[in-house]
């Protein structure tokens, strides 16, 4: 066999894999969507759908709207949590670093033991964590403080078959009617919920556990083991690349322009191009950001910080 013959032959075998996965997952949600609409056909279906169609009362005291201040924390969140996602992942695949770090012993943070040499795509995930921790903190208390917790934190039983109910709408293609200036629907409020405080909080306290920072003798390791927290950190990765998918996906099928006013220009405005032109802006800013992400770039902004070798 001939040297362009093999090399055919690994590239098809390397497309191989992913397009069936594609095609499999194509023909699985063409069987959900054909399941669930010939379920709301079934009159005890159809009589779920009227008794829960999708979503809860809001509380009483809950805000109407969004205030401009979580457009600033929804546009923070996506370009951290995208860049965090992508330099985890070279953590992860990468096995012969292209730069070192070596932080500063002598700045603001003083070990009694000298720091550990890490790779530069390291120090740029845990930089980003930080700065995503920073956020998120800045976050929670405006959430408290404005009343804002009311629209993603479940206050009734009822929010789990108004849940059920709005994911069989999704999957029948026939969807709730979205009023998320007022409302969220209870699957968006459940996903919310899990995103904010459970799939965050997993994140820091096992990436916390991974990183230089935590102290290798600690009682605590007998039963927190440093393995844990590796079989938890990327699932809850993944967790996260599939409800930025989900996320996007549903924010421009169901009333493209309305949902970017919400997050972006904090109006309700079904006609503005504004929150489309912030969105857009981000998206720019996000890309950028990715693209410069890179060691040429980032090795003046770490020799800030400690010293980088290769």
């Amino acid at each position: 066999m001939s040297v362009s013959s093999k090399s055919s032959g690994i590239t098809s075998n390397r497309w191989f894999k992913p397009i069936v996965v594609t095609a499999g997952a194509l023909v699985v949600a063409l069987i959900l969507v054909l399941v669930a609409q010939w379920l709301r056909t079934l009159q005890p279906v159809q009589q779920f759908l009227t008794d829960y169609p999708g979503h809860s009362a809001v509380p009483e005291g809950t805000p109407t709207g969004f205030p401009a201040w979580l457009g600033w924390q929804h546009f923070l969140n996506m370009f951290f949590i995208v860049l965090i996602i992508r330099s985890g992942w070279q953590v992860r695949t990468t096995t012969r670093p292209a730069a070192n770090w070596t932080r500063n012993n002598k700045g603001f943070i003083k070990t009694k033991n000298p720091p550990t040499k890490i790779s530069l795509d390291l120090w740029f995930h845990l930089t980003l964590d930080a700065l995503w921790v920073l956020n998120g903190i800045i976050f929670i208390v405006l959430l408290f403080a404005t009343g804002q917790w009311l629209r993603i934190v479940p206050t009734s039983w009822d929010v789990f078959p108004n849940a059920i109910s709005a994911g069989l709408q999704y999957a029948s293609l026939n969807w709730p009617v979205e009023n998320g200036w007022n409302n969220y629907n209870s699957l968006q409020l459940l996903t919310y919920f899990i995103t904010v405080f459970i799939a965050a909080p997993l994140a820091i306290i096992t990436g916390l556990r991974m990183s230089g920072a935590w102290p290798k003798k600690a009682a605590i390791n007998k039963f927190y083991p440093i393995e844990l927290a590796r079989k938890i950190h990327f699932p809850v990765m993944i967790y996260f690349v599939a409800f930025v998918i989900v996320h996007v996906t549903l924010v421009l099928a169901t009333g493209a322009l309305r949902n970017l006013n919400h997050m972006y220009a904090a109006n309700d405005d079904n006609n503005s191009w504004w929150g489309f032109g912030i969105f857009a802006a981000s998206i720019v800013f996000t890309a950028a950001a990715w693209f410069l992400a890179r060691p040429l770039f980032l090795r003046p902004i770490a020799s800030l910080m400690g010293k980088v070798s290769r």
